[in-house]
């Protein structure tokens, strides 16, 4: 037994110097520019995630229930404003694709239809043209440079783009009725309209206006297609902007009424009494759909 493992020992040994080599004999070679590009001639740029996202420019919208004019028992219009600086409503404030971004790209590809925001435009009567929009969107200026070679003044046009993070609230449009068909109230989001603050030549703030109406029922299938980034830090979440919206996931308050005066609230209540006003509406709302039933 012992000399069987002796030559086991001895076997081994001689193997382990047969395979071994002089480090000079050992060839090393390295793949040239031209041979890397060979092992990937297809010319596309890495995809920078896992696998490449195409679920959700893909995606299609559903169309809303048909409802008959004889069904609507009951209906109020409200105006809302979104402030995109409450924390309910970052996604509206994404740095990457934030929302008013979306809106201004497909106005002036002519992808979307957008509106005055004049009487008439407000019920979307009044069509913009694709340079109405681009004009809306940026601002020509004149600035004074120095020229250090002729040691001159000139006087030069600029173009000032509209930056998103000037647009901090939208105004919403929407009719709430009840469908005695389904015994049901619902919700039906008219228009968008992005606001910007007017300033006057010293940087002041003065006001703020509405730039454009957008029609939602029209633009549901461009915002089917674009990925909302939520709160819950999943950025594979397949939620788009119109699930977002007709879900209603963003926090708002109402600003107008529909009423016999035509007037705001901001006409009569300011501060927080504005605020109360405010949620009184959507109490009573709430309460009216109840008060139809008998428990």
């Amino acid at each position: 037994m012992k000399w069987m493992c002796l030559c086991l020992f001895f076997l081994m040994g001689t193997a382990t110097a047969v395979m071994a080599q002089d480090p000079e004999e050992i060839e090393t070679t390295t793949a040239t520019e031209e041979e890397l590009l060979l092992l990937d001639d297809s010319g596309e740029a890495p995809i920078d995630d896992v696998v490449k996202k195409e679920i959700m420019g893909e995606r299609r919208v559903l169309v809303y229930q048909p409802v008959r004019e004889s069904d609507i028992f009951w209906e109020k219009r409200i105006w809302r404003v979104i402030d995109v600086r409450e924390k309910m409503n970052l996604p509206f404030a994404y740095p990457e694709e934030p929302f008013f971004k979306i809106l201004a790209e497909a106005a002036t590809k002519g992808d979307l239809p957008v509106y005055s925001t004049d009487e008439d435009g407000a019920k979307f009567k009044k069509r913009l043209s694709t340079d109405d929009v681009l004009s809306m969107l940026s601002k020509t200026d004149t600035v004074v440079t120095f020229d250090p070679e002729t040691y001159e003044e000139k006087v030069q046009i600029v173009r000032n783009d509209i930056n998103w993070q000037d647009v901090k609230r939208f105004r919403i449009k929407e009719v709430w009725f009840f469908d005695k068909e389904t015994s049901v109230m619902n919700v039906r989001i008219l228009g968008i309209a992005p606001m910007i603050d007017v300033r006057d030549n010293e940087g002041n703030f003065r006001f703020e206006k509405p730039m454009f109406w957008v029609y939602y029922p029209h633009a549901r299938e461009m915002f089917a297609r674009h990925r909302v980034y939520t709160m819950g830090g999943n950025t594979n979440a397949t939620i788009s902007w119109e699930d977002f919206l007709e879900m209603r996931y963003f926090a708002s308050y109402i600003y107008k009424e529909s009423n016999v005066y035509d007037r705001r609230l901001e006409h009569y209540l300011q501060g927080v009494d504005l605020l109360m006003e405010s949620e009184k509406i959507k109490a009573d709302i709430f309460n009216w759909e109840h008060d139809l039933w008998q428990y």
